[in-house]
């Protein structure tokens, strides 16, 4: 079962954190606030059912970190500073993107300045991103099955003669 959700988490955070990637529309202050609020609300889900020791909270990081940064303000070198030291589950290619897509939605918020998106590339020029943008939706997770040792030990076992397994001897 935590192998299921853990899965399953990792796809709604592959499908939502590809949509903000690629949507313009959806890279705002007010989306930012309205997913972290909905992935609070799966890891409640997930606290109430025990399943917290899955790995499925933890393949939702990127996407927190992605609401996170919508949320954040985005004008200082402090600002990159926080920014670089929070979005460690996101590429620096993510992070670049998200914060070229951002769009104020009202009058209070500015766009991102291309000074402040450079600044942030040159804070996080050290590491060593994968260049892929988006995340492999069918990515899957090996299934581990757990070893349970059997009681009955086998020189207690007795094999039919109606199965033709003469070939079997017992050492």
């Amino acid at each position: 079962i935590q192998q299921v959700f853990k899965q399953l988490f990792y796809m709604i955070n592959a499908v939502a954190l590809n949509n903000l990637l690629l949507r313009k529309d959806v890279c705002s202050w007010s989306t930012g606030m309205q997913l972290r609020f909905n992935v609070s609300q799966l890891e409640e889900w997930l606290r109430g059912k025990n399943l917290q020791q899955s790995g499925a909270p933890q393949t939702l990081e990127p996407l927190i970190q992605a609401a996170q940064l919508l949320q954040l303000k985005k004008k200082t070198s402090e600002d990159a500073e926080a920014i670089c030291s929070l979005c460690t589950s996101l590429t620096t290619q993510q992070i670049v993107k998200i914060l070229n897509l951002y769009t104020p939605v009202n009058e209070f918020e500015e766009r991102v300045t291309v000074s402040f998106i450079r600044d942030i590339q040159t804070h996080l020029q050290e590491r060593n991103d994968p260049p892929q943008l988006l995340l492999d939706c069918k990515h899957t997770f090996p299934v581990v099955f757990p070893f349970n040792p059997s009681s009955v030990t086998m020189d207690t076992i007795h094999i039919p003669a109606s199965l033709n397994l003469e070939f079997l001897h017992r050492v």
